[in-house]
């Protein structure tokens, strides 16, 4: 009786697999709204600010993910996001100014931008469609962005189900 041989295709394929998953930020993220620095929640008043920005514990955002808002409709100068910056800043992974959603993609085009697009030359690209963490599309529309200049094929999915997007066109007389 012969053994039937099974043959693994998928890693006979040559596919490479990009998990962005692996690129999460894994730091907590918190949101500062400066509604609680507004003046009967409609003003925000620079010499009581100040005097909050100097009394105020900034080492709480050690090593945080902090995006900034206002959630109240009230006109607030754009020095004081700046103002937030400066002290956030020597503590904070990140900070920047709008919600959790655009904080998330902050978080992941900084981890993409690391990503050395060269090492994916030629290559049979599958970008890995599920993960346990939440990545954002405008994370998949970056990374489609920085490798298709490069690649020989870009997929998206699983290496056994992909969803074609790119194929290096051959070239002529080639």
């Amino acid at each position: 009786m012969q053994e039937e041989l099974i043959i693994n295709r998928v890693a006979k394929s040559g596919l490479v697999t990009l998990d962005l998953e692996e690129y999460y930020h894994p730091g907590e993220r918190v949101v500062y709204d400066l509604k609680d620095n507004l003046f009967m929640g409609l003003i925000l008043r620079e010499k009581d600010f100040r005097e909050f920005l100097k009394t105020h514990d900034w080492t709480q955002y050690t090593g945080k993910n902090v995006a900034v808002i206002c959630s109240e409709d009230a006109i607030v100068p754009t020095w004081t996001y700046m103002l937030l910056a400066v002290h956030l800043e020597p503590y904070a992974h990140t900070v920047v100014f709008g919600n959790r959603a655009e904080l998330e993609n902050k978080l992941f085009y900084e981890a993409i931008n690391r990503i050395d697009p060269e090492a994916y030359r030629n290559a049979r690209v599958v970008v890995k469609g599920c993960s346990k963490v939440p990545v954002p599309t405008a994370a998949y529309v970056e990374i489609t962005r920085r490798l298709r200049p490069v690649v020989q094929t870009l997929m998206f999915g699983e290496p056994c189900s992909t969803v074609p997007l790119y194929k290096k066109p051959k070239s002529v007389g080639g």
